[in-house]
């Protein structure tokens, strides 16, 4: 018998998003107005995103003060906020299954954002974003002039993007490399430390993603410096992006093909071995959770599943296991620790604060709250001010805490709520110590003087 107040770990169900009765409108709006019913005599999320007060609102202010009076087209408006960060199904909703009652707000607004991708109602910049090989590849070409025309202080060329592609001029983008990660790593091979209690026990292939490989490798850098000197052998692998850009759009048939095509490549290292680290929570998330909800009967996929990892996970299981070598040095600069909502969503701890927290007389502080960004929201102009204002909580306690170091395993929501928190501190006559977001095992890299 199931207990009502998520006493129970969540049950989640495959995606049948390759059933025609799956896009059907009626059956989809009959869906959502009997999960809205539920979540109007819950409210327990009101404050986790903008979905639910726009739900909230659409219900208090028509006239007959229920979820009948909300019209079909007003769905939307809850569907636009929704960033997927999973936060509601995964830690607040006391109705998820194994509850009767079966809910999961995230996959439903999921669905109606498939049907409406069906019909061509997605922002076709949005859709343009999430290009990210195609757009990495060509960037890293000319990176220097896309990263000039970016530029949020580029007068010239970010007005004229807002107007022609609804980009918002105030936000700030990710920055192209010339030489990716990938290529990175070729030219400066690493071989792991004999020395360390670990060496020849266990092999990694980091699974590279698409925002290391072409926005910042020097994450991948420090993940291949750290698991090398703590005597673990590592290989980079890079198939493709791992489809997470895509289901924002609720395009999981190509999430599916990008599933088929990495898992293949990356599973013929599994069988030679390798264990596969991700090296962004969002890249974890899928391999290890939405994938085998996408393709349930595909072998290759669930054992992806079984052999993947976060990084910050990673590092705790060798440190455990086997140890870790000396050498730690303090940061007395202190850390702000951000926790992803994606890697909260892996269901596996606070493994970015337990790793951090290995490092000696080093003050910790951990923000467990969304940063508001979720993906191309954060940045299209029509959704950017409300990425700012469900991360202003964040922001502020950064700028509170002020420490050397703010650190987030999604560099998306690092970027935005440090952008966020400088404001806030100029505001305030303050300046924010940490000079930009890093990924924790960067910092972790720092204190073993690795970068």
């Amino acid at each position: 018998m199931s207990r009502e107040g998520s006493l129970e770990a969540p049950t989640r169900h495959p995606i049948a998003w390759q059933s025609e009765e799956f896009y059907d409108p009626a059956k989809l709006e009959a869906e959502m107005r009997r999960v809205f019913e539920i979540c109007h005599g819950c409210r327990r999320c009101f404050n986790l995103c903008d979905s639910f007060p726009r739900l909230f609102d659409l219900i208090d202010n028509n006239p007959t003060e229920d979820v009948e009076g909300v019209t079909t087209e007003d769905f939307s408006k809850v569907t636009e906020a929704c960033t997927l960060c999973d936060m509601c199904f995964m830690t607040k909703c006391p109705y998820v299954p194994p509850h009767p009652w079966q809910v999961d707000f995230p996959h439903l607004l999921l669905r109606h954002r498939m049907v409406e991708a069906r019909e061509n109602k997605t922002s076709f910049t949005a859709r343009q974003l999430a290009e990210m090989d195609r757009n990495g590849t060509l960037m890293r070409a000319v990176s220097p002039v896309a990263n000039w025309a970016s530029n949020k202080d580029n007068g010239l060329t970010r007005p004229l993007m807002e107007k022609t592609l609804g980009i918002d001029a105030h936000a700030e983008l990710p920055k192209f490399v010339s030489r990716t990660f990938v290529a990175s790593d070729r030219r400066a091979p690493i071989s792991p430390n004999a020395s360390a209690p670990a060496f020849g026990q266990r092999k990694a292939a980091l699974f590279a993603t698409c925002f290391v490989n072409y926005n910042k490798p020097v994450t991948g850098l420090a993940a291949r410096a750290v698991l090398n000197h703590i005597g673990v052998e590592t290989r980079v692998a890079y198939p493709g992006c791992c489809g997470m850009p895509f289901l924002e759009q609720g395009e999981l048939d190509r999430v599916a093909k990008q599933a088929v095509k990495v898992s293949k490549d990356l599973i013929a290292l599994v069988e030679q071995g390798y264990d596969i680290v991700t090296l962004t929570a969002s890249c974890g998330l899928m391999l290890k959770f939405e994938w085998p909800l996408i393709l349930p009967d595909n072998e290759g996929v669930k054992k992806l599943s079984d052999a993947t990892y976060d990084i910050d996970e990673y590092v705790i299981e060798i440190s455990k296991r086997h140890g870790l070598p000396d050498g730690l040095k303090s940061l007395p600069e202190g850390i702000s620790i951000h926790m992803a909502c994606h890697a909260r969503a892996q269901n596996m701890g606070s493994k970015a604060a337990e790793l951090l927290r290995l490092i000696p007389d080093t003050p910790i502080d951990v923000i467990e709250r969304c940063a508001g960004h979720g993906g191309t929201f954060g940045v299209l102009k029509e959704t950017h001010p409300v990425a700012m204002k469900v991360g202003k909580p964040v922001m502020r306690q950064l700028v509170n805490q002020a420490r050397g170091h703010v650190v987030s395993d999604c560099p998306l929501a690092g970027k935005h709520i440090v952008q966020g928190a400088r404001e806030l501190a100029a505001q305030d006559g303050k300046t924010l110590p940490a000079p930009a977001a890093e990924h924790p095992i960067e910092v972790f890299a720092h204190a073993y003087g690795l970068l």
